[in-house]
């Protein structure tokens, strides 16, 4: 569908149950504010949409009495903070956010909301897309219990020089291959890098296209048995045309093999390279005067690209926030995480044009015609994205096995050794973090 089109379908798409979406609004809140005085301790990574939602909490703290207080901790470091909560079993934090491929490890940390859910009447299969509804559930994505709201989550697109594009008559890359080409064009004919990738050791953050190219080539993370796969035939040849990228074909800069994915986002912004796959919040930064050489109308965006033959896919991750196990405020933090995630709230951050917020989980909003004209269609790419999106198995030890592959994908790109040979070792060590 063109971008014009799915504007026009959101625009009649957006007005549907408003009416009933205003009632369930209402209803979060219980009246007579019986848990004033309350004091809910949040622990959260650092977002900006997170302070955004910290601004706003005064208008919670009048709805309720409640007062909520966060304390943010950098992503590098979240992950071993939350552990560290589980640990500890302390009650020091009532809400906590966490990362969907952490929360295996983590279940025990969670309440399940289940009960309350249903009690604020609100219906999580009819808000959020499956891709990130199974980010927070237990039994690896696929349990019945719920243990958390899905607050902030993110498709990859490949993001763009418009302008240059423009001139050299291009048009957005459709297969991996293309992109390839496409940069090979830009390089002869600009001074820029045709892409920017980022293969550096940075909390994963190596795999995260990774993954589409394996799975577009027909490959998997882990077999049906829960064996490592990712070293199959199809796992090397998607692994070698990933690093190709940069080893064979040039396209990316030089230094990619360091950069993790900040330095890639800031080689677009800083007119140094042409076209960036990355996740979609990384928009605000491409755009903003702040932290960019571009102006807005000259960053354009498109789906990724795919396989030849094979439908486009998009690697997905989702953040969720959900209640200590070990609170002792668990009603008032009820309370708070279902004035948070009302649709309402999503929908104003994103037409706050003081702020460049891209990111929403909600389908409503997704599909808003509103959102929509204002970033030009880009969540109605989103939302088809999500249809078929992806996200790594969610398994307990994926921390382990992702540390293994981040390495390995490092040791590749700084030309040591070679494909099959690397991931054949990496594949040992994960079928011994496995048992």
């Amino acid at each position: 569908m063109q971008r014009r089109q799915w504007i026009q379908w959101a625009a009649s798409s957006a007005g549907l149950g408003a009416d009933l979406a205003q009632a369930q609004d209402s209803a979060q809140i219980k009246p007579g504010k019986p848990y004033a005085g309350s004091t809910v301790n949040v622990l959260t990574v650092v977002a900006p949409q997170f302070s955004a939602h910290e601004a706003r909490l005064a208008e919670f703290e009048a709805l309720t009495g409640i007062k909520v207080k966060y304390q943010y901790v950098p992503f590098a470091s979240t992950r071993e903070k939350l552990t560290a909560e589980l640990v500890a079993q302390t009650d020091q934090y009532d809400v906590l956010s966490t990362m969907d491929v952490w929360g295996p490890a983590l279940y025990a940390l969670f309440e399940p909301l289940n009960t309350r859910l249903a009690e604020k009447r609100i219906d999580m299969a009819d808000r959020y897309p499956l891709a990130h509804l199974r980010a927070a559930r237990d039994g690896n994505g696929n349990g019945q219990n719920i243990l958390g709201l899905p607050l902030r989550g993110h498709v990859q697109l490949m993001f763009y020089r418009k302008d240059v594009f423009n001139k050299l008559g291009l048009k957005p890359p459709e297969t991996w291959d293309q992109m390839v080409s496409i940069g090979q064009q830009i390089q002869a004919k600009t001074d820029l890098s045709g892409v920017a990738m980022y293969y550096g050791k940075t909390a994963g953050q190596n795999l995260m296209i990774w993954f589409n190219y394996l799975w577009g080539m027909g490959g998997e993370l882990l077999d049906a048995k829960g064996q490592p796969a990712f070293n199959s035939p199809q796992g090397v040849a998607a692994t070698q045309a990933y690093v190709d990228v940069l080893l064979k074909h040039k396209v990316a800069p030089p230094g990619s093999a360091s950069f993790n994915e900040t330095d890639a986002v800031n080689s677009v912004a800083q007119g140094k390279s042409a076209m960036v796959p990355v996740w979609w919040w990384r928009y605000a930064g491409l755009t903003d005067a702040k932290t960019s050489t571009l102006k807005p109308e000259q960053v354009g965006f498109a789906p990724l690209p795919s396989m030849p033959g094979k439908p486009a896919t998009t690697y997905t991750n989702t953040w969720f926030y959900g209640i200590n196990r070990n609170s002792k405020r668990k009603d008032a933090a009820m309370e708070y995480l279902a004035w948070l995630s009302q649709p309402s709230i999503e929908r104003d951050l994103l037409l706050d044009r003081s702020r460049n917020e891209v990111v929403a989980v909600q389908t409503r909003n997704l599909i808003d015609a509103d959102v929509n004209l204002r970033f030009g269609g880009m969540h109605l790419f989103g939302a088809q994205a999500l249809k078929g999106a992806r996200g790594t198995p969610l398994f307990p030890q994926w921390a382990q096995v992702s540390d293994i592959l981040e390495a390995s994908i490092s040791e590749l790109v700084s030309g040591q050794g070679l494909v099959k040979a690397v991931l054949d070792g990496a594949a040992v060590r994960a079928r011994k973090a496995l048992r």
